[in-house]
């Protein structure tokens, strides 16, 4: 430890950071915000389907909409997280967006274990500033996401 307080490096400790965002790993959240601004850089184009690609110009070969792997990994990393950490990261969506303050994550917390209409990772791509209000979440709770995003993403 550099100071005491603080470990080497820009991670925060338990002594300088926030004492009630215990639920998920502010990493977890970091990674979440990268892979969805990829996903949303991704080229929407022309839309796959079964058409022959000969006959539509080879346009919807070029888009690769039919296996877009960025969502599919997102997708899967939201579907592996626990119970918990899933509630944790609807609660700081709303907390981003404005619909709860920080002093109520508890409320925003209790809400978000009751929202179970669909998958947790359906609502989120449901969401186009997802990236930006997680993002906006994470500085309430006294964090920033590039300290933790790997550094090769941070370019």
């Amino acid at each position: 430890m550099a100071d005491g307080n603080r470990a080497e490096g820009n991670m925060h400790t338990i002594e300088d950071g926030p004492r009630d965002l215990n639920e998920i790993n502010p990493e977890k959240v970091g990674f979440v915000i990268v892979k969805a601004r990829e996903l949303l850089a991704e080229d929407g184009g022309v839309r796959a389907d079964a058409s022959n690609a000969a006959d539509d110009g080879e346009r919807a070969v070029l888009t690769d909409d039919a296996d877009r792997p960025v969502r599919a990994e997102l997708r899967q990393y939201i579907e592996a997280l626990d119970e918990e950490e899933s509630t944790a990261l609807v609660a700081l969506l709303w907390v981003g967006r404005g619909d709860f303050e920080r002093e109520e994550w508890d409320q925003a917390l209790s809400q978000a274990r009751e929202r179970r209409e669909i998958p947790v990772a359906a609502y989120l791509f449901g969401e186009p500033l997802l990236p930006e209000y997680l993002e906006e979440a994470l500085a309430a709770f006294g964090y920033a996401h590039e300290d933790f995003t790997p550094d090769e993403d941070r370019e």
